[in-house]
């Protein structure tokens, strides 16, 4: 196991794996995650600044959350982020739906193989099938 200070208050903690938070400061950002996401939910116009300000918590902390697909804002919404690709605006996740296809369509690409004949082995020993034995 390694040791880490946590990057919020500085404790010392073990650290398992993900971003280097302690369990204590964990559970605070768990919690602002469900306040934000209550106050979205019952303030449908308000712009990710006042999201922000409501409920002190960081633009960057309420982006990585719609990023890690955590919070989805709903279609007649005004909140929303950036493609990472093109810019557009989108509700959740990194990519549009568009940079989405793009990217999935050139992995499949690098995937797909061409299927060449099967080479065919030459048959050693006798064409009965039948086992010889030496002498």
């Amino acid at each position: 196991m390694e040791v880490r200070n946590c990057k919020d208050c500085g404790k010392l903690f073990n650290y398992i794996g993900g971003i280097p938070v302690c369990p204590t400061c964990s559970k605070k950002i768990e919690e602002k995650f469900v306040e934000v996401k209550e106050y979205i939910y019952n303030n449908p116009g308000v712009n990710i600044n006042q999201v922000a300000e409501e409920n002190d918590v960081s633009v960057k902390q309420i982006k990585q959350w719609v990023r890690e697909e955590r919070l989805c804002f709903s279609e007649n919404s005004e909140l929303g982020i950036e493609c990472e690709k093109c810019g557009a605006m989108i509700k959740t996740g990194r990519f549009c739906q568009k940079c989405k296809r793009q990217l999935e369509d050139s992995l499949s690409n690098v995937y797909q193989t061409k299927k060449e004949p099967a080479v065919q082995k030459k048959k050693t020993g006798s064409a009965d099938g039948k086992m010889r034995f030496l002498g």
